[in-house]
């Protein structure tokens, strides 16, 4: 069964990936399959097709956000419908599979291990290839499944009339296929090839429009960036095989309390080795997770199309790094600076993120940096040692954030690929279903009473209150507040967008609903942001967490933290609450009473206002920092060192030398007798010349 759940989703990625092929030969006989044409502009999406929008039929049209002109034949999605409907079966399958193991591993405790086959053995590494279900593993796989099976649902009416569907719909389930590999991981190399499996589709699915220069421009920003998480996460795989000599998850775990008090010595200087070990795994967490620092690839991954940012964001990617700081949490208990780190960093980036939400225009980077917040909250309660809650807030999260991605989906669908909500307005009457898809999301994300988002958020803020130490204080006061400006920027999206007149008649006009194929994951996932979290608040969050996820977390102090969760003062416990009205209050007096305010707020705080529209102006400074003087470095190294110094010097130098000799060695060769006969006698000349002066030795 485990098999089938990994296998399944590798298996439609190769079936569509055969189809995607044959399918390019066929369109272009003689062409290399799969390679881009000359005369095609890469595809449209439905959301490019609303209503007016130039479609695949109509010749010498614009591709928007282009400027690149359509082909007048573009070509057929052939076998499209073959690779949906396989690789879309093939999740439901898993999904069904997933639920069931949740109920068998978690609640029946019939945990596994089952072996494929081994992967690596060179002296002391030994490596199985081992599928791990455990609690946790199976929380992650319903997770994953769930969320994946609804996108490729979705994307069957979003990517319609998409020529290349069937590479879509293979990139999607390579996605989940390497997302499962993670989290089934019994090892540290095998979690980190899942690990370097997710970037490689995050990068291809990004960039998956490669007709425009911004996606491809988003994807290597990703795959850069991320490179610089995985390098630190690398170090600490060797790290932690240079202290315990393997890297199965058990053999570490348990000689792990043995490393407490021993230092790893470099540069002169000491430096405790578990602390280390996990700052750097976490590294890799950080990159993978898009938290403060390593954020700036998240918001541009918007680029690609809404199911990936729906898949990226909900089960697969961004989650990754909070799934490695859980299973890894036996090390991580025992480094408490580490611990303390990671606290700081999550608290920073909800914070962060927030703020930056509150002003941001395009509708799915407000939703981006909600992501980004909402993971930091993630990392709060795992620095506090409330990996459960983190976990919760994880399974949540999903459903909700899945929600509010597909329905911007609709949303752009219905105003012709437009996704600056201020030129939206009113299409709660023309989109009625979608509004109230999108007004469950924002309720969920919020944390309004009784939804998912309700309980696992309320539940991280009051873990940290509870927990000692000046770290768990910083991210009591910066989730505290990250939970206002939360609501704010949902409700400001919400009301600029369904709210109010509309900006634009024509497309407000030509807008409705999407088709159906793209709504029912919408209502499947609007009953899992209520499903989601009452019915597993004792699993999660209560004492029932330490029977439910058994030996898959250390939950450490999660029982004292429950303790006194549960004896926190009636005020403490509504903060959240309060928090969120507050936000939903000032929004609905910013866009709906007085929409002048925020107009006359930004013209008045203008230096507030661009610092924070332009993000904190990070990708300036690093582009300042990092970028310039790298290609500076490289064009020195290209243009200096390898063009004028070592082919000026060396091959290009010695090849024109020689050709500057023979040049002047042609020139004797004239060919007239009396030119030889003179030399032979001036030759003959100086060598009688030589003897005579010589003399005798």
């Amino acid at each position: 069964m485990y098999e089938a759940i990994v296998l399944l989703p590798l298996l439609g990625a190769v079936i569509a990936g055969v189809i995607s092929l044959v399918g390019a030969h066929n369109r272009f006989p003689g062409a290399e399959p799969g390679a881009p044409h000359d005369d095609h502009a890469a595809p449209l999406a439905a959301e490019d097709r609303a209503h007016g929008a130039p479609s695949a039929d109509m010749a010498g049209s614009t591709l928007p956000h282009t400027g690149v002109e359509e082909p007048e034949h573009a070509p057929s999605a052939a076998g499209s419908l073959g690779a949906e409907l396989i690789t879309s079966t093939f999740l439901a399958i898993a999904c069904l599979l997933s639920w069931y193991a949740f109920y068998d591993v978690g609640f029946l405790r019939n945990e596994a291990r089952e072996t494929l086959f081994s992967f690596i053995g060179s002296a002391d590494l030994h490596s199985a290839w081992l599928l791990r279900i455990d609690p946790l593993t199976a929380v992650m796989l319903v997770v994953v499944t769930t969320v994946s099976s609804l996108v490729h649902i979705y994307s069957i009416g979003y990517m319609e009339e998409d020529p290349y569907k069937p590479r879509f719909f293979s990139y999607l389930s390579f996605f989940t296929f390497a997302m499962l590999m993670l989290v089934t991981a019994d090892n540290l190399l095998q979690l980190f090839f899942g690990w370097e499996g997710v970037g490689l589709a995050s990068y291809l699915l990004i960039g998956f429009w490669y007709h425009k220069p911004e996606a491809n421009a988003a994807a290597i920003k990703a795959f850069i960036v991320n490179r610089v998480g995985d390098f630190g996460f690398s170090l600490g795989i060797f790290a932690a095989f240079y202290l315990t000599g393997a890297i199965d998850f058990d053999t570490v775990f348990d000689q792990a309390a043995g490393l407490v008090g021993k230092n790893i010595h470099f540069l002169s200087w000491n430096f405790d080795a578990l602390t280390v070990v996990c700052l750097l795994l976490f590294m890799g967490a950080m990159g993978k997770s898009a938290q403060f620092l390593l954020h700036t690839w998240l918001p541009d991954a918007m680029e690609g199309p809404t199911p990936v940012s729906a898949l990226i964001h909900a089960a697969t990617m961004v989650t990754a790094g909070v799934f490695m700081v859980a299973r890894l949490s036996p090390l991580f208990e025992l480094a408490p600076n580490a611990k303390a780190v990671v606290t700081v960093i999550g608290a920073t980036t909800a914070m962060f993120a927030a703020t930056v939400g509150l002003v941001q225009n395009d509708i799915k980077r407000i939703i981006a940096y909600s992501t980004c917040s909402q993971l930091g909250y993630m990392f709060a309660a795992m620095g506090a040692g409330a990996y459960s809650v983190g976990m919760f807030h994880l399974f949540t999260h999903a459903f909700f954030k899945a929600l509010l991605f597909l329905g911007s989906g609709c949303v752009i669908l219905a105003m012709h690929h437009e996704q600056d909500i201020r030129k939206m307005g009113g299409l709660r009457h023309k989109i009625p279903f979608t509004h109230w898809m999108m007004v469950i999301g924002t309720l969920a994300l919020t944390g309004f009473p009784l939804t998912a988002g309700f309980f696992s958020k309320d539940a991280i803020i009051s873990a940290d209150d509870v927990v000692q130490g000046g770290a768990a204080a910083y991210g009591f006061i910066m989730t505290t507040l990250a939970a206002a400006l939360t609501s704010f920027y949902s409700w400001r999206l919400i009301f600029k967008t369904f709210w109010g007149e509309p900006y634009d008649r024509h497309h407000y006009e030509a807008a409705h609903e999407s088709p159906k194929v793209m709504l029912v994951p919408l209502a499947i996932l609007a009953v899992g942001c209520f499903a989601a979290g009452w019915p597993f608040v004792s699993i999660f969050t209560g004492h029932g967490a330490d029977v439910f996820f058994g030996t898959s977390l250390k939950l450490g102090t999660a029982d004292t933290i429950f303790e006194e969760v549960e004896r926190l003062p009636i005020y403490v416990e509504l903060l959240p609450t309060a928090m969120m009205a507050i936000g939903f209050l000032i929004a609905l007096w910013f866009y709906i009473l007085r929409p002048d305010v925020p107009v006359a707020l930004a013209r008045d705080q203008r230096i507030l206002y661009e610092f924070l529209l332009n993000k904190w102006y990070f990708d300036e400074i690093y582009d300042f920092l990092f970028v310039r003087p790298v290609l500076w470095l490289g064009r020195l190294l290209w243009k200096g060192g390898d063009g004028f110094l070592i082919d000026g010097f060396g091959p290009d130098g010695v090849s024109a030398r020689v050709l500057d000799v023979t040049k002047n060695v042609i020139r004797l060769q004239t060919g007239y007798l009396y030119h030889y006969a003179f030399a032979m006698l001036i030759g003959v000349a100086a060598l009688v010349t030589w003897f005579m002066f010589a003399g005798p030795h």
